[in-house]
């Protein structure tokens, strides 16, 4: 599993490290970094999936004219993967000038060992799925698929494509939360196979409604952008290979503040279950609010630094004056005001460097 990722000229960042868990969560106002993070990790599963550098940062946001941090040319990003109690670093580099990507090993590794080493690597950053959820895309017919989607369009054709005993098992999770989520009862969530051919697929909801208990069928056309927002979140935990790394920019959007908690236990419990860390980036200070105080240790601000404007990154359990913040109030709350980005430009954090040795 990756457990660190290290920015450094990467678009806003200086030099910045981002740890991770099986729940990490990212918070910070808007034009932060948050979103820049996930797109360093987009970057990374492209890579490792086959697609060239130069047309990887072409896909993400910004292009390869932003992607370093002006008036820098290059920028590095390092990973640190943990697998079987084995530490696996690694990095790449890549120079807008010379289009060049070089791959380093921060660590020497033995020549008989780099084969195994590097296949566990891919394996890890191939892992990545950066969810995008598109509540439009996903309200129409979708091709059976046995991949989700980034943006989650093809939900109905990845369940449809199941087979028959892992598709009611899936339906019957998504039911059981979804059923939760609105003023109403969802009596059940399902996808259909529709068309002579059967190649295609729609996502249905029943309801109920009133004291007779009538069942009604919609599809999902005729659901609400919060839902089906869920469903995508729901369906990317429960389809994606175990030891995955689910990434979920404003995780929340769509979400009214009552269902913050039935949103938090679903990252949680799917995740455990599965063995798939999930980072999400948000600012709605209910969510925030339903972490409580244990959650601490995993939240991490984005921030921009006052004098210089680069983005940096700092566990909310360092921040020096945090014990006097929480004593004027909830994590939400202090976001809401923005006291906590407000304690961090009061003085330089100390930082630590670290000299490591590089083998090219």
């Amino acid at each position: 599993m990756i457990t660190e990722l290290r920015l450094e000229n990467w678009k806003s960042f200086g030099e910045a490290t981002l740890y991770i868990d099986p729940l990490s969560i990212l918070i910070g106002t808007n034009a932060s970094g948050k979103s820049n993070v996930l797109d360093a990790l987009q970057f990374l599963q492209n890579i490792a999936s086959g697609m060239n550098a130069k047309n990887s940062l072409e896909t993400i946001r910004g292009g390869l004219e932003w992607a370093t941090r002006r008036p820098n040319r290059s920028f590095r990003l390092d990973v640190v993967i943990l697998e079987s109690n084995i530490r696996y670093d690694y990095c790449v580099q890549y120079s807008v000038d010379d289009l060049l990507l070089r791959n380093v090993f921060p660590v020497k590794i033995r020549e008989d060992e780099l084969d195994d080493a590097t296949q566990k690597i891919c394996k890890n950053l191939r892992g990545i799925f950066v969810l995008e959820p598109n509540p439009s895309e996903i309200t129409g017919y979708s091709l059976l698929s046995d991949k989700l989607n980034n943006d989650a369009s093809n939900i109905a054709g990845v369940l449809a494509a199941l087979p028959i005993e892992r598709q009611k098992e899936i339906e019957d999770t998504l039911t059981q939360y979804a059923s939760r989520l609105p003023e109403r009862d969802i009596h059940r969530v399902y996808a259909e196979k529709v068309g002579k051919l059967g190649k295609d697929a729609m996502l249905y909801c029943d309801e109920k409604w009133g004291e007779s208990g009538e069942v009604f069928t919609v599809d999902a056309r005729a659901m609400s952008d919060g839902t089906l927002r869920f469903l995508a979140i729901l369906t990317a935990l429960l389809t994606l290979p175990e030891g995955s790394l689910l990434a979920i920019d404003e995780v929340d959007n769509g979400f009214h503040p009552s269902r913050a908690h039935l949103l938090l236990e679903a990252l949680q419990t799917i995740g455990k279950q599965r063995n798939i860390d999930v980072l999400v980036a948000t600012h709605n200070p209910a969510l925030l609010d339903a972490l409580g105080t244990e959650f601490v240790p995993f939240v991490t601000v984005a921030h921009r630094d006052s004098i210089t404007g680069e983005s940096k990154l700092t566990l909310l359990e360092d921040i020096e004056q945090l014990p006097k913040l929480l004593a004027q109030g909830t994590v939400g709350k202090l976001s809401t005001q923005g006291l906590i980005e407000k304690s961090l430009n009061m003085k330089p954090l100390n930082q630590t460097v670290k000299a490591e040795l590089y083998v090219h």
